[in-house]
């Protein structure tokens, strides 16, 4: 019995890792637009569809990801990996998400080598932008509902959108309004003590985040493949924000201080991590195959993810813990709020980006319906948009519909 016992167990975990596997190669093949899209199909294929975990369960993951340096939706891949399927299924969640950009983004690299240019990808982008702009809209009006749940959380929330918006960091919107939650917690009932820690708070914030995201200077060497691999750990290790700051980084090292890229082969390496789909951190990928080929880019490839595997193992198993405590439950709450104001406010550039014309328009209101209306998989939208705008391009409709 107790054998019979044990090989139900293993084949319950094989399972689940299988899934897990199956999953986050399918998204790492499809998931176009960044780490808010990403995050946004992640949520609508294991809170909605498969209901591997609560959505409030995910938000918590989400704010646990914002609050640690490093790619935020490789790191949504190795939680929901872990919650699913233990620590093998953090190990597989994070390769198989990675894997398909990291081979796609190795391939382009080859024909960038070689060829001396980018492969043309407006025809590609073209269809693909409106769809994941309507999949991050359906996702931020669902996590709003279970994000913003009192009246001060969505005051909050709107002004952390606000804030943002108008250039204010993003790791000080995330602690601050964490900090303001906690201590309004800890403070309730106390007359005037919620209003009197404020200003020390505030004060604080900005030097604790210039403190985070600061890293270890490099000074001007050769090129090396072990001095290679520990730069992309360090990127890895203190980046927080979007891409880019992640450019900002690249730059200062890579181009002004080391001389290893020229000013074009960043921002060449920069549009590879914008146009294929995956995390935008393969970046790394071809800027260590224009360095030293194949070699160089599996060392930066593992240097830039390897720490975001590090800090979910360590702090994926605290996140319960924390939301079981009132105070650290309220520091999440916090989180939650100012996470999805951050969101909002890529949805609006996104917007920017993805609406240039009436086609566009046209398919990104078609895919806001069938998801909403029939709840379509955003893969299957994803891999349409492709389609209708690489068709719109063969026929050359793009020039003569042009509205602006």
């Amino acid at each position: 019995m107790r054998s019979y016992s044990k090989n139900l167990i293993g084949n319950s975990c094989s399972t689940r890792l299988g899934e897990v596997a199956k999953l986050f190669l399918k998204l790492g093949t499809t998931a176009f637009g960044g780490p808010a899209v990403h995050i946004a199909m992640m949520e609508d294929e294991v809170v909605r569809r498969r209901q591997w975990i609560s959505r409030e369960d995910f938000l918590d993951l989400l704010s646990a990801t914002n609050l640690i340096p490093g790619p935020n939706s490789t790191e949504m891949a190795v939680h929901i990996g872990h919650r699913r399927a233990g620590w093998a299924g953090l190990l597989v969640a994070g390769a198989c998400f990675i894997l398909p950009a990291t081979l796609i983004v190795g391939v382009i690299s080859w024909a960038y080598v070689s060829f001396g240019s980018l492969p043309q990808a407006k025809a590609l982008l073209y269809g693909v932008k409106p769809v994941v702009l309507a999949i991050v809209l359906q996702a931020v009006w669902r996590l709003g509902r279970s994000a913003l749940k009192t009246k001060l959380l969505m005051i909050l929330g709107v002004a952390n959108a606000v804030l943002n918006f108008l250039g204010m960091n993003e790791l000080v919107i995330l602690f601050g309004t964490g900090m303001l939650m906690t201590v309004r917690s800890l403070t309730s009932g106390k007359k005037g003590g919620f209003a009197g820690f404020l200003p020390g708070i505030w004060s604080c914030i900005p030097a604790a985040a210039a403190t985070a995201t600061a890293g270890p200077a490099i000074a001007a060497a050769p090129f090396g493949f072990w001095p290679m691999f520990l730069f992309f750990v360090k990127i890895g290790s203190v980046l927080f924000g979007s891409g880019y700051v992640l450019l900002a980084f690249l730059r200062a090292d890579l181009v002004d201080r080391l001389h290893w890229l020229t000013e074009g082969q960043l921002l060449d390496a920069i549009a590879i991590g914008q146009i294929t789909p995956g995390p935008v951190f393969t970046t790394a990928t071809f800027i260590g195959y224009v360095l030293s080929g194949v070699p160089g880019a599996i060392l930066a490839t593992a240097g830039i993810f390897l720490p975001a595997f590090i800090f979910v193992a360590i702090s994926g198993p605290l996140v319960p813990r924390l939301r079981r405590s009132p105070v650290a439950g309220a520091f999440l709450d916090g989180v939650n709020a100012a996470s999805l104001a951050l969101m909002a406010v890529v949805m609006i550039q996104l917007a920017r980006a993805a609406f240039v014309d009436l086609p566009t328009m046209v398919i990104g209101a078609a895919a806001a319906f069938l998801l909403l209306r029939y709840k379509l998989n955003s893969t299957w939208l994803v891999l349409g948009g492709t389609i209708a705008g690489m068709l719109i391009h063969i026929a050359n409709f793009g020039e003569w519909l042009r509205i602006w």
